[in-house]
């Protein structure tokens, strides 16, 4: 595809790494000639310098040839009118925004064709805090993802001594943990170099204390998959947020009342803005989250969840740990930096978040071909898990009609789960019953099931959203 990127931030850097490992041909607008070379010497595009709001600038990113606009620049406003003269001066088919404001919603009149005429909306705030959400809900989880509109679930968590699975194959699954379905799709154990690397999931493979397991389940069972992996964490009833920002504030809203809340915000103008927002549920402090001090007195050893969201990666990463020496349970960090988040992953800090990262997933949708519901990108975009949608008959599609066993899947990729019943059998009805199936070898895959497949690698992908796409006539 020919794509422009508008804007060349964290989060534009992140979309155009991303989309170059797939043989996009990406071409980044950004008023920083500066930041377009040093983007240009890491990654094979083009970089055109310039105001991407005016129509020369888009004409000279060869806007008249691209098949999709992607918006990230740091001001909303830049984002929309981007959009609008994509659509009115060059007919460019998808265009998709970065908003930060909750007033313009996808979907809604300004953003639709008479208005911005923008198609997708994407929030990197919101993204994140939904993650945060799931997490404590889940606190032993290291992500959880949904499918199917949430009919099944991917969760990542670190198997430790003591839970059921852990010290045995995953053959024995079903003595062990009867009544669970579920499905092992990838496993990665760290060398003695401290180097992860992917071990291979089957039926003789044992989990071992440390490693990193991908299972998928029914989002109802996702409680019983987590317990097998290890002993239930404590319910989160504390949290302390360190930083009080756009992310800082938009979880401390959506939280409040349900947990004993605190955040910390070093300075006094925003505390007073965070307090007048927040309400009296909330305790607003004014300080440096990296100070022993501070943290001793708010008492911070029985804090549930301590979770750094500055601007500053090293705050973060420095805050975690000092709270985590301190005596809190668990501790979440954002890292903008790839870098730092691989680098710190796993140690003293329990989960390290990118925003950009949880932004991809929802833009990978838009880029894959075929019929594609959700992408998400896993261990830092080396892995994908999407979930596609059979469509088609046994003539024109390699799926529909076919056991498991007879789909060529790459090398290491897996359909970990079926969702039947996702969708009305008729336009306008209401959908059946959702059913998720964990497959077996002979398991048929029937017209508009929602396949849910883990893919190790990501120049894999390609091969497997071929399989999904609907050929005028296909012979197997």
């Amino acid at each position: 595809m020919n794509i422009i990127i508008l804007g060349a931030g964290r989060v534009g850097e992140s979309v155009a790494e991303s989309l170059v490992s797939e043989n996009n041909d990406i071409t980044v607008i950004d008023t920083s000639p500066e930041r377009l070379r040093v983007l240009q010497e890491r990654l094979d595009l083009r970089g055109v310098a310039g105001n991407g709001i005016q129509p020369s600038v888009l004409e000279a990113a060869g806007a008249r040839d691209a098949d999709m606009l992607i918006a990230c620049a740091s001001a909303d406003e830049t984002n929309l009118v981007a959009c609008k003269v994509a659509h009115s001066q060059f007919g460019i088919p998808t265009r998709i925004a970065r908003l930060r404001s909750s007033e313009f919603q996808q979907g809604s009149a300004l953003t639709g064709v008479d208005g911005f005429a923008v198609d997708a909306v994407l929030c990197p705030e919101e993204s994140v805090t939904a993650t945060i959400r799931q997490l404590i809900d889940y606190p032993e989880a290291l992500q959880v993802l949904e499918f199917a509109g949430g009919a099944a679930s991917l969760v990542a968590v670190r198997a430790v001594g003591g839970g059921p699975m852990v010290q045995h194959v995953i053959s024995e699954l079903p003595q062990l943990v009867p009544d669970v379905e579920m499905r092992f799709v990838a496993i990665y154990r760290r060398d003695e170099h401290g180097n992860d690397r992917q071990v291979v999931c089957n039926g003789s493979t044992r989990i071992e204390p440390g490693d990193e397991v991908f299972v998928l389940a029914a989002t109802t069972d996702i409680r019983r998959v987590l317990d097998a992996l290890r002993q239930r964490d404590a319910p989160v009833r504390r949290v302390l947020i360190a930083g009080g920002g756009r992310v800082g504030l938009r979880l401390a809203r959506h939280i409040r009342g349900a947990y004993r809340l605190k955040v910390i915000e070093p300075q006094l103008e925003r505390c007073e803005y965070l307090s007048s927002e927040l309400g009296s549920d909330v305790l607003v402090l004014q300080g440096d989250a990296t100070d022993e001090d501070l943290l001793e007195q708010e008492q911070v050893h029985e804090t549930d969840l301590f979770i750094a969201l500055t601007n500053d990666d090293e705050n973060n990463i420095m805050s975690c740990l000092l709270a985590k020496r301190m005596g809190a349970r668990r501790v979440l960090a954002l890292i903008n930096r790839r870098a730092y988040a691989e680098l710190v992953q796993g140690s003293q800090i329990d989960i390290a978040l990118s925003p950009a990262q949880t932004v991809i997933g929802e833009l990978l949708a838009h880029v894959r071909r075929g019929d594609v519901a959700a992408v998400y990108s896993l261990r830092r975009g080396a892995a994908e898990a999407l979930e596609a949608v059979a469509r088609g008959d046994r003539k024109t599609s390699k799926v529909v009609g076919r056991r498991i066993d007879q789909i060529k899947l790459p090398e290491g990729a897996q359909i970990g789960a079926i969702v039947r019943g996702a969708e009305p059998a008729l336009p306008g009805a209401s959908p059946p019953d959702k059913r998720v199936i964990i497959p077996h070898h002979d398991t048929v895959i029937e017209r508009d099931d929602h396949v849910i497949v883990f893919v190790p690698r990501k120049r894999q992908v390609r091969d497997v959203e071929k399989l999904f796409q609907v050929g005028a006539t296909f012979l197997f």
